[in-house]
């Protein structure tokens, strides 16, 4: 079967079809106005003249011209493409000023269906898009004639080993279950104020990919991004300890974490969790291992500053050429084309992963109808693929009852590591601690956590604070939690 493939033309989609199209089996291309079938069909046209194959435009719509320079702007050059219109002309219009080129009398005749197969028989043509379908409506008289029609012209064209493509206006007064149910594949576009999404509902003789999938028309024509599905990612991450650099916090951790899992940082705002995932970034790439971090919450100018003030050599990492910092602003990018960029850093050769934070994460992405269940699958494509994955989660509640987090993400986690703030002495305090380590034992204290001018410092356990889980923190005045901080510390 793998033989009779034949590519859409169009970039990803050839994925979610399980390798592409089925020589000669049909496929329906159906969508509202402005969803993209016209440029669709053109790519698929232009991939068979790119193989040789001789292609045929079947013109059921808008006049040549304006197909012909739809084209134009996508690079998908025409002059190898073969023309038949059966839309009406501007003269045509001219002559008779309303829509009636195909007289009642004459569509009782098989006059324009055997014109379109003469046609078909002089030119041979590999691949035939018949752009839009629906306008056979008004050239037949009845429902029967217009279903009898197409079945005896689909059937023609795999007689003759030519693969179909039909385009329909879906949605409105008239639908198109009728001509879904005549062919082989039923591809759908949708359009909303947000996102493009393509589904594929029908595809006989092959398996395919399920659910929605992001697309997008850009000057490159129509790219298709197809939702991540974790078990079809080749594990590419090594397996062993990242550290963080800090000798102090890789104790809390028993050596630091598991290479291939799910790390979330979680904490209120100002606690230091950004800064605590950047240090073990920055150690990874310093290392030798390829880094990236997906900022959502911040520009980058604003994540350098940062690093500079604390004395993280983030610079430095940058200049290695083992980290990369890819801001993702608001609206920038749809849910479809994020997923693609994780997939380019993974084919590039990309170990660890940083995403700051999942806040920013449910806001800035467009097409985002449900926040929980998407990270759930980018983390899971993640833990496939054995890439190290740091999670900055923000809680809302600085003091108070504990929560890890508020999206009901936490089971994606392999390990939790909390920051809080706490009172001592009427000053405010950082501890950090480790809730989870789903793959290694590690320490059950709490510790102080100081993020100075000079870098992160992580101290002693503090076996005299209690009551962090439950919201209320205890100290035990006896056991001071550290001397003094110096004038170097922020």
């Amino acid at each position: 079967m793998t033989d009779n493939r034949l590519s859409t033309g169009v970039k990803g989609l050839n994925e979610i079809l399980g390798g592409g199209l089925i020589r000669p089996r049909n496929v329906l291309i159906r969508g509202t106005p402005g969803s993209g079938k016209t440029i669709f069909g053109l790519h698929f046209l232009s991939a068979g003249v790119d193989v040789d194959e001789t292609a045929l435009y079947v013109n059921m719509g808008e006049p040549q011209d304006y197909v012909e320079e739809t084209a134009d702007a996508f690079d998908l050059h025409t002059e190898q493409i073969h023309f038949h219109n059966i839309s009406p002309t501007q003269e045509q219009f001219s002559e008779r000023n309303t829509y009636t080129v195909f007289e009642s009398a004459e569509v009782e005749q098989p006059g324009f269906i055997a014109e379109l197969r003469e046609e078909i028989d002089r030119i041979e043509p590999d691949r035939v898009l018949l752009d839009p379908i629906t306008e056979f409506r008004h050239l037949t008289t009845d429902e029967r004639q217009f279903r009898t029609g197409i079945l005896g012209l689909l059937d023609y064209l795999k007689e003759v080993d030519a693969t179909a493509m039909l385009t329909s206006q879906a949605g409105g007064p008239i639908t198109d279950d009728d001509i879904q149910f005549l062919v082989d594949t039923v591809v759908s576009l949708e359009v909303t104020p947000e996102s493009r999404m393509v589904t594929v509902s029908k595809f006989r003789g092959s398996s395919f990919r399920r659910g929605n999938h992001f697309y997008d028309i850009s000057e490159a024509g129509l790219t298709v991004w197809p939702a991540l599905v974790p078990d079809s990612q080749e594990r590419v991450g090594d397996v062993g300890t990242l550290s963080s650099g800090v000798d102090e916090l890789d104790k809390l951790l028993y050596g630091g974490l598991d290479q291939g899992t799910i790390t979330m940082l979680t904490g209120p705002t100002g606690v230091g969790k950004t800064t605590t995932g950047l240090q073990f970034l920055v150690q990874a790439a310093l290392n030798g291992i390829q880094s990236v971090l997906f900022q959502f919450e911040e520009a980058e100018w604003t994540i350098r500053d940062r690093a500079e003030a604390v004395g993280l050599p983030l610079q430095a990492a940058l200049t290695s050429g083992n980290l990369s910092i890819v801001d993702v602003s608001p609206d920038e990018y749809t849910v479809g084309e994020f997923e693609n960029l994780l997939r380019e850093e993974i084919a590039g050769g990309t170990e660890v992963v940083m995403i700051d934070g999942s806040q920013g994460f449910q806001e800035n992405l467009r097409g985002l109808e449900n926040a929980t269940s998407t990270l759930l699958r980018v983390g899971r494509f993640l833990r496939s693929a054995g890439i190290t994955t740091l999670l900055v989660n923000e809680v809302h509640n600085i003091t108070g009852n504990f929560q890890v987090s508020e999206e009901r993400t936490s089971n994606l986690a392999d390990n939790i590591v909390f920051l809080r703030h706490v009172e001592y002495r009427g000053e405010m305090r950082k501890v950090i601690g480790t809730l989870k380590m789903r793959t290694s034992n590690f320490e059950r204290s709490l510790r102080e956590l100081e993020i100075t001018s000079n870098g992160i410092r992580v101290g002693e356990p503090l076996p005299q604070l209690r009551g962090i889980l439950t919201g209320t923190p205890d100290w035990n005045e006896e056991t001071p939690i550290t001397e003094q901080r110096t004038d170097d510390q922020a």
